[in-house]
């Protein structure tokens, strides 16, 4: 089922989830899902597929467990694979834009607990319309575990606090 966050008109305690607010919503989300961390893990990543009916850019987002929330976007630059902050996304008008593992993604940063899998994290998706006004969509993501190996979502970032630490036989 896919996940359709509450138009910037509603109140905000109120988060439809389904077909019936579809019509209302700036952007259709499906798919959305952010990977669990673990203990001492203070980043992880966001992912879904936007699309609207309307030319918008997505400039932002906010999340209550994360105080940094950022776009990033991974791209080779020669045979290094580096990640870097965006400004902004264009959502163009009936297309589908991907945020997934490895490409474009949103940043949680600064967690101070773990995000557990079958949990679920509000995302404020903030977008620009074409005149410059800025509407927020509430969606609610569920948390998952990392995919296994060789399922085509588990391309891991350890730079963002994978890694194992320090550990000591």
């Amino acid at each position: 089922m896919a996940l359709v966050g509450v138009p910037a008109v509603q109140a905000a305690d109120k988060v439809a989830t389904g077909a019936t607010q579809a019509a209302e919503a700036p952007v259709s989300v499906e798919g959305a899902w952010i990977r669990a961390t673990v203990k001492g893990q203070t980043a992880t990543g966001g992912f879904m597929n936007l699309q609207s009916s309307q030319a918008l850019t997505l400039v932002g987002f906010r999340a209550a467990e994360a105080p940094v929330a950022e776009l990033h976007e991974m791209k080779m630059e020669g045979d290094v694979m580096r990640m870097r902050a965006l400004k902004a996304l264009p959502l163009p008008a009936g297309q589908t834009v991907s945020l997934k593992p490895g490409g474009h993604h949103l940043m949680l940063m600064g967690l101070k607990a773990p995000l557990a899998a079958g949990t679920t994290v509000r995302l404020t998706l903030q977008l620009r319309t074409e005149d410059g006004r800025v509407l927020s969509q509430a969606v609610d993501v569920p948390v998952k575990a990392m995919a296994p190996a060789g399922s085509g979502q588990g391309a891991g970032m350890p730079h963002h606090g994978q890694g194992h630490g320090h550990m000591h036989h």
